[in-house]
């Protein structure tokens, strides 16, 4: 009799883990390849005093599109309008896909965003002029923003790996996910277009974070 009560008491915790477990869900914002600039990059590559414009609100609070790209310039070739995010950092940094590390002749260094030591140069090229950096290329790491209240809620905390897992035709799960909370962020889950491709997933999409 005890050892039925003990296994359904495990079955029960089990089931009460794996509906905890699918009730932590986050919205997906897909990101291409982008540049994040310095204000004295910014300056050689379009001029004295310039600024960036605007043109479209990202899913984290203050952060933007703007109008304005640039090309890359690697070792092997180029690609042209990489689009610029806003605002300027105080370092410049390129994220790229994977593939694209091919076609430019640069590692696919998977780094959080910040994490730039170690990481390839690149030569960026504006319509006023280039800059080469030493540093700052790479394949950005998985990541789940949320604020801080939103964490606690779900009982997860900064710099805690995760998975997310989504259904569908071509459904699956993807590991080595890292949670970014801070008071200035707010929920969503970054992932890169060829990680959305092979999933299927889409901006907006719904994913399951499994812990």
């Amino acid at each position: 009799m005890a050892s039925s009560l003990e296994d359904l008491t495990g079955l029960l915790a089990s089931f009460l883990g794996e509906r905890s477990e699918q009730s932590l869900t986050a919205t997906v914002g897909v990101s291409g390849r982008h540049v994040h600039l310095s204000q004295g990059d910014l300056e050689v590559l379009f001029g004295a005093g310039y600024e960036l414009t605007p043109i479209k609100n990202l899913s984290q609070p203050g952060q933007f599109a703007s109008k304005e790209t640039v090309t890359l310039v690697g070792p092997k070739g180029v690609i042209e309008r990489v689009r610029v995010l806003g605002p300027v950092r105080s370092q410049t940094q390129v994220e790229i896909l994977a593939g694209d590390s091919f076609k430019l002749g640069v590692p696919a260094m998977v780094r959080m965003s910040g994490k730039l030591e170690g990481t390839p140069g690149i030569t960026l090229a504006g319509p006023k002029g280039t800059v080469a950096i030493p540093s700052g290329v790479m394949v950005a790491a998985r990541h789940i923003h949320m604020s801080l209240a939103q964490a606690a809620s779900m009982g997860l905390r900064d710099g805690q790996i995760v998975s997310i897992a989504f259904g569908g035709e071509r459904g699956g799960r993807l590991d080595n996910v890292a949670i970014r909370a801070n008071d200035s962020s707010e929920l969503d889950c970054h992932i890169d277009t060829e990680e959305a491709n092979a999933l299927r997933i889409s901006n907006g999409s719904v994913v399951r974070i499994i812990k």
